[in-house]
C-alpha cells in the first residue's frame, strides 16, 4: 500500500492516519503542562475527575461513533477485556499520582519503556521470543533510566518512582494480555477495555479523593483532559491502527515524550535536568533504533 493509498473500510490514508497518531501524541502530551496549573486539586482526587470527565466523554462520544451496537461488547465481555480494562485503570490512576509526585519528563520517559518491558513480560509469560536487537534496546535503555534517576532518586521520590514503573508495568501485562487472547482466535476490542479501564479507575480511587477540594478551574482542566487528553486520543489511535502497523504507532507514540516534555518546559518552567534529557535520549534512541530495525525486517 502506498502512502497515498486508502483503505476502504475506514475511508483513512497512510499519510491522514500518521497525521492522525502524530495529533493523538500531541493531544497525550498535555497531561503534565495541564496539571501543573490545577489550584486545590491533588493526588487522588486528580485522578478520579480525569477518569471520571473521561467516561462521560467516552459514553457521550461512542454512540456518536458506533451507534446503538457501541455499548453491546461490554455485555459480552470476554475475561481478557476485563483484564485488559484493569491494566488500563491502573495506567490511567499511576500516570496521574506519578505527575503529582515527580517531574513531568521523569514520569514521560519511565513510561515510554513499555515496549521494552513488554518484551520482557511476553517472554517470561507466553514464551514470546525476544530478538536480539531487541535485547539490545532494552540494555540501552535501562542505562539511559538508571542514568536518569541515578543521582535525582532520594527517600521522598521513591514513591514516585514506584508508581511510575508501575505504568509501564500495567502497559506491559495489558499488551501481553491481548496478543495471548489473539493468538488463541479471542479479540480483544480495545474500546470498551478502555472504557472500562476509566470507570475502574475512577471507582479505585474515588474513596482516595474525598472530600472533594477542586476549585471550578481545576473541574475545567481536569475535565480537558479527561476528553481532550484520553477520550479523544484513544478514538483516534484505535482508527490509526487500521491502516499503520505496529512500529509505525509505536514510533509515532514517542513524539508524546518530546512534546511532553517541551510544554511543561515551556508552559510552566519545569526545566528537567541535564542527566533527564541525556538518559532520556538514550531510552528513546534505543526505543527508535528497535523499531526501525524490526520495521525493516517485517518489510522483508
Amino acid at each position: 500500500m502506498t502512502a497515498a493509498a486508502v483503505t476502504p473500510a475506514t475511508g483513512l490514508s497512510h499519510g491522514r492516519g500518521v497525521a492522525l497518531m502524530a495529533a493523538a501524541a500531541l493531544l497525550w502530551s498535555i497531561a503534565g503542562v495541564v496539571t501543573r496549573h490545577l489550584e486545590q486539586a491533588r493526588g487522588f482526587e486528580v485522578t478520579f475527575w480525569r477518569s471520571f470527565f473521561m467516561l462521560l466523554s467516552l459514553l457521550v462520544l461512542l454512540p456518536l461513533l458506533r451507534g446503538r451496537s457501541a455499548f453491546a461488547a461490554l455485555r459480552r465481555a470476554s475475561a481478557p477485556v476485563w483484564l485488559s480494562g484493569i491494566c488500563w485503570a491502573g495506567m490511567f490512576s499511576a500516570f496521574m499520582l506519578a505527575l503529582m509526585w515527580m517531574p513531568v519528563a521523569h514520569v514521560l520517559v519511565t513510561m515510554a519503556a513499555a515496549p521494552l518491558l513488554t518484551a520482557l513480560v511476553a517472554r517470561a509469560t507466553i514464551g514470546q521470543r525476544i530478538a536480539p536487537r531487541t535485547w539490545g534496546a532494552i540494555v540501552a535503555a535501562g542505562a539511559g533510566i538508571v542514568w536518569m534517576y541515578g543521582t535525582q532518586v532520594t527517600g521522598a521520590s521513591l514513591p514516585g518512582l514506584a508508581v511510575a514503573l508501575c505504568i509501564p508495568l500495567a502497559s506491559a501485562i495489558n499488551w501481553t494480555v491481548v496478543q495471548h487472547a489473539q493468538r488463541h482466535g479471542v479479540a480483544v476490542d480495545l474500546v470498551p477495555a478502555v472504557l472500562l479501564g476509566a470507570a475502574l479507575s475512577a471507582l479505585a480511587t474515588l474513596p482516595g479523593a474525598l472530600p472533594f477540594v477542586a476549585s471550578a478551574r481545576d473541574l475545567a482542566l481536569l475535565a480537558l483532559l479527561g476528553l481532550v487528553q484520553l477520550a479523544i486520543p484513544c478514538l483516534l489511535v484505535v482508527r490509526c491502527a487500521r491502516v499503520l502497523q505496529a512500529p509505525e504507532i509505536a514510533l509515532l507514540g514517542l513524539l508524546e515524550v518530546i512534546f511532553g516534555i517541551l510544554l511543561v518546559w515551556w508552559g510552566a518552567g519545569e526545566r528537567p535536568a541535564p542527566q533527564v534529557l541525556l538518559g532520556g535520549t538514550l531510552v528513546v534512541a534505543a526505543l527508535v533504533v528497535n523499531e526501525l530495525l524490526g520495521w525493516k525486517e517485517q518489510t522483508r
